[in-house]
């Protein structure tokens, strides 16, 4: 009898040892983005520096799609099979790829401007299935009422956009019945590649007054093209993201993707403490910011007016 309680009471102290080693083992954490461009990488970093503050030790398999959704869905068919304990999608096709192949891992999705409309989840308030996360929703109509402010006479806005992307038809609709109850008149220029945008900004010059980008992935991937033309042309550049703002854009008000990014990792907390994602909320950033560069307004020859530039939270100089 002795002999089998020994033998028990081993058994059960190598099994309290295993179950240790395995606790303390790293997360194995799948991270799927689009492409990679500076509002998506903030988006990123600030998931995995919010991650670590919790207290979680995690290995990420950092993988870009390169902007192809077949490449995505390659991606999120590794992690599939990796069996990773969690998959970050960020981005609208990044997380229609992963929701299509990924049944078992629990999801986490940022950078995406409409979930419902890109059939990621069954509402807002309760997404269903193993998806949840935060949207990159901006305040289109804001930004275009931010862009009256500094040129007041301008009529005529090209929106620049890749037609093919969910979130940006989103955002173009909106921008479209904006425009119309401020007298405005949107110009369209669609690129379905980031080789296309230098080509679609070009078509702007001469037949607008100024241009509006909105958080559009294939734009902003090549948003220094955009930069070039929109000084060249002496036009204003108004973005959908600050990121853009810091690399050569004219204004915005709008989110921060390094905070969305956090945002987005408080809730995969939640999520590895036990709750399920079907039942956790679709979270918007109810915070937003005027981020001004004042080193594009001289470059274009523009001069901020003074009631802007009170409302800035934030002003570069270069």
């Amino acid at each position: 009898m002795r002999k089998r309680v020994l033998a028990a009471s081993s058994g059960l102290l190598l099994f309290l040892l295993l179950s240790a080693v395995s606790f303390a083992q790293p997360l194995q954490i799948g991270v799927l983005q689009l492409v990679e461009h500076p509002a998506l990488d903030a988006a990123r970093q600030g998931f995995i520096d919010r991650l670590s503050e919790l207290g979680y030790e995690a290995e990420f398999d950092i993988q870009s799609a390169q902007n192809e959704m077949s490449i995505a869905v390659t991606i999120a068919q590794k992690f599939k099979s990796d069996r990773k304990d969690l998959v970050l999608a960020i981005a609208t096709p990044a997380a229609q790829a992963a929701v299509n192949v990924i049944d078992d891992i629990p999801i986490l999705i940022t950078a995406v401007t409409d979930p419902v409309a890109a059939q990621l989840v069954d509402s807002i308030e309760r997404p269903g299935g193993n998806l949840t996360g935060t949207s990159d929703l901006t305040p289109v109509r804001t930004q275009l009422e931010l862009l009256t402010q500094i040129v007041p006479n301008a009529r005529r806005v090209g929106v620049l956009y890749n037609s093919g992307e969910v979130n940006s038809v989103v955002q173009v609709q909106i921008a479209r019945d904006a425009a119309r109850d401020l007298g405005l008149t949107l110009v369209e220029a669609t690129a379905a590649t980031t080789a296309e945008v230098l080509q679609a900004a070009q078509s702007l010059v001469g037949r607008v007054d100024a241009i509006y980008v909105p958080t559009d992935n294939t734009v902003v991937a090549a948003i220094e093209s955009v930069v070039l033309v929109s000084e060249q042309a002496r036009l204003p550049l108004i973005a959908g993201e600050d990121q853009s703002v810091e690399n050569g854009a004219l204004a915005t008000i709008g989110i921060d993707y390094y905070q969305l990014g956090r945002q987005t990792a408080d809730i995969a907390h939640r999520v590895l403490q036990g709750e399920d994602p079907a039942e956790i909320s679709i979270e918007y950033q109810s915070e937003m910011t005027v981020v001004l560069n004042l080193g594009a307004a001289r470059r274009i020859g523009l001069t901020i007016p003074e009631a802007v530039l009170a409302q800035a939270a934030r002003i570069i100089e270069d």
